[in-house]
Order: C-alpha cells, then sequence, then structure tokens
C-alpha cells in the first residue's frame, strides 16, 4: 500500500507538469526596431502578443518557434506641414540556434498612411495600426 502512495505522490505532480508543458503556446522571437518617439518597445511587443495569441500553435507546424523568428520596424513622424507620415514593416526571417535573426526576410509585409493636423497620439495610435496591418499582412501569407 505504501509504494502505491509514494507512487501516486510523484505521478501526480508529474502529469499536471506535463499537461501544463503540452498547453503553453510556443513563443515566436519577435524583434522590435521603431522609432521610439512614434511606437515604443512595450507598445510593440503588445501588439504582438495580440496579434500572435492564438496562432502560433497552428504556425509552429509549417514554420517552427526554433527556425522562425519575426522582426517589425515602424518609422514615422510629423512633416514640416504638420502631416503625421508612418511606414510599418514586418519581417519573418530565419533563427539561429544562439536565437538570434538572420537578416534573410522570407516574408515581408509594409503597410504605411499619412494623417493631416494629428496630434502626437493619434500619430502613435496610427503607428500602432500600421504595424498590426503589417504583421496580419505576413501571417495571411503565411497560412496560405
Amino acid at each position: 500500500m505504501k509504494t502505491r502512495t509514494a507512487a501516486c505522490l510523484i505521478a501526480a505532480p508529474l502529469l499536471a507538469l506535463s499537461m501544463a508543458a503540452h498547453a503553453a503556446e510556443p513563443v515566436y522571437i519577435t524583434l522590435d526596431h521603431s522609432t521610439e518617439g512614434v511606437l515604443d518597445k512595450a507598445t510593440a511587443q503588445a501588439v504582438w502578443a495580440e496579434s500572435l495569441a492564438g496562432k502560433t500553435e497552428k504556425l509552429n507546424k509549417l514554420y517552427p518557434v526554433k527556425r522562425w523568428g519575426f522582426v517589425s520596424e515602424v518609422e514615422g513622424g510629423f512633416t514640416a506641414s504638420k502631416v503625421c507620415v508612418i511606414t510599418a514593416r514586418v519581417m519573418m526571417m530565419p533563427a539561429t540556434v544562439a536565437k538570434s535573426l538572420v537578416f534573410k526576410p522570407s516574408k515581408t509585409a509594409t503597410a504605411f498612411d499619412a494623417l493631416p493636423n494629428a496630434t502626437r497620439e493619434q500619430c502613435q495610435d496610427l503607428a500602432k495600426t500600421k504595424m498590426k496591418e503589417a504583421i496580419q499582412g505576413v501571417l495571411s501569407s503565411l497560412s496560405n
């Protein structure tokens, strides 16, 4: 009886750890090289997390997390005539064993827009929107 109880005490936590490991969604490397005044790192990471949520399990089958990652660049600002101009580029690149990315884009998407008479907050919202569009462009090309 004592052997059975001891086995159950060991097996239960191992089973729970195994289930948790299989339930965890794979995580891609996501790097952001945006202009800080347009889009800060925390906002960029939040956009990545939101955009990839629930999609990485399916993507991982075709594009393994260990072999691929994503880079985003959002740039722009105001012109002399007070027009907010934003360009967002997202690229899927091969990953190395050291968890860095090799600049050989496999898939790329770019989104851009301009907003006249915009405030700084409106310009930052436009940057966030364009980054989401570029991410969606890359992700939609991967699922086809």
